[in-house]
């Protein structure tokens, strides 16, 4: 008997520090959940968050913008990530961080352009006539190839196509031939052919199991073969700009290159964009752009942001720092949290506070899920220790180690501390370079 082995298909998948966050995590009247959505503790900021997105949503935070300030490890770009998702869920999402605009390819101007433009969506609807229905018979005519008469090669298709109410036979030539081979087609697949570009789409399968192909398993559509259905798709500003901007070549659309996109082409993408919105083609979705440590940027950058925040093509503009008063970056004059006070008057500030032991201990348990490791409650209170003592972000970083160590069975406390053990927090690793520093002397 020969030996079969199923093999679990594998795929690449990253988890990142905020894949499990999912909204602000409110009540119906705006009252912070202790944990919902993701998110933790935080009340009084998510609430305050919660205020912005009524009124982002009600178009009066136009030409503001949000500051998030805190502790490193309290919560603000989770905070900002919630803030885009109770907008929508195809709201763009844009994090840059201040130090990102020092490059020596691009102008720093150029690349806040391109990130504020990088978070603005353009919903796109179109309506278009489809073929759509279970293929009942399909019938493939070959001809001779010209260049090779002992080749045979699709010459037309000849396919009926079948709904719960309708059932059409059609005919088509070579190019959807070609798709419905490459496709691997047959009896019993759910098609949809684009009735003015010939387009092939497989939406999957009406049998039971799901073959060679790996098909999904749909239902029998229902109305006619013959349909007009609305096709919705969301770009970016910057998206329309590369494909308009003919400066770099073709390759300027994949690469990217550095390539800096002149103000001609971006006000001709504007006027395109404005005509598709007055004729009801298209819908304007401001997302965010969250700049992580903006006492980063400089005079200048901040100048330039103001200037883009009364644009009326401006997306949500959310800054983040930890600083207190610090110098503003290009001069020596002090500011609070090194943003310019004009810069400061736009602003709604929003305050995090270090996380306590029971909001950790409660992280600690979406994370664990979230990266799928199965995890003590002994382990639990021993990580929600080391976080209210070291810090958060340090914490946490010890469950991956942890599950290496106990090879992938459950996380225990022995675990934590071993991992504990292999990796310093901020405080012991200071300590010990003082030490080394001392012995050099």
């Amino acid at each position: 008997m020969p030996l079969i082995e199923e093999v679990a298909a594998r795929r690449f998948e990253r988890i990142g520090s905020h894949s499990h966050i999912r909204g602000l995590g409110l009540d119906e009247n705006g009252k912070a959940k202790f944990v919902a959505d993701g998110m933790v503790g935080q009340t009084k900021a998510r609430e305050a968050a919660g205020i912005a997105v009524k009124l982002i949503k009600k178009g009066k935070l136009a030409g503001k913008g949000i500051l998030l300030v805190g502790p490193t490890g309290s919560g603000k770009t989770a905070i900002a990530m919630g803030i885009a998702k109770e907008l929508g869920e195809d709201v763009p999402f844009v994090q840059i961080s201040g130090s990102e605009i020092y490059s020596a390819e691009i102008k720093k101007t150029e690349f806040l352009k391109q990130a504020l433009r990088r978070a603005i969506g353009v919903r796109i609807s179109e309506e278009r006539r489809v073929y759509e229905g279970k293929v009942e018979r399909i019938q493939i005519n070959k001809t001779k190839h010209p260049f090779n008469p002992y080749v045979e090669v699709p010459e037309s298709v000849t396919i009926t196509l079948k709904t719960k109410d309708d059932e059409k036979t059609i005919r088509a030539g070579r190019e959807i031939a070609y798709q419905l081979l490459e496709m691997g087609i047959e009896e019993g697949d759910v098609v949809q052919l684009d009735a003015e570009t010939g387009r092939v789409s497989k939406l999957g399968t009406t049998k039971g199991e799901e073959g060679l192909f790996f098909k999904k398993v749909v239902e029998v559509p229902s109305g006619p073969v013959l349909k007009i259905k609305e096709f919705t798709y969301t770009v970016s500003l910057s998206d329309l700009d590369l494909v308009n901007s003919r400066a770099g070549g073709i390759f300027s659309v994949f690469f990217g290159g550095g390539l800096e996109i002149t103000d001609e082409i971006r006000e001709k993408v504007d006027e395109t964009v404005k005509q598709w919105v007055e004729e009801g083609k298209a819908v304007l979705v401001p997302g965010v752009l969250f700049i992580d440590e903006c006492h980063m940027l400089d005079i200048e950058a901040f100048s330039f942001l103001a200037r883009a925040m009364e644009n009326e093509l401006s997306p949500i503009l959310i800054l983040a720092t930890n600083r207190g008063v610090t110098k503003i970056r290009g001069t020596d004059l002090e500011a609070p949290h090194g943003i310019p006070i004009d810069m400061l008057d736009r602003l709604l500030i929003i305050n995090t506070e270090p996380y306590k032991r029971e909001e950790i201990k409660e992280i600690v348990k979406i994370r664990a899920i979230e990266e799928g490791i199965e995890i003590s409650e002994d382990a639990i209170d021993y990580i929600a220790e080391l976080g209210e003592k070291t810090s958060l972000r340090y914490a946490v970083q010890l469950l991956a180690p942890a599950s290496v160590l106990a090879t992938g069975g459950e996380v225990k406390r022995e675990h934590i501390e071993k991992a504990e053990g292999y990796f310093s927090d901020i405080k012991r690793s200071t300590e010990y370079v003082r030490k080394l520093e001392g012995m050099l002397q």
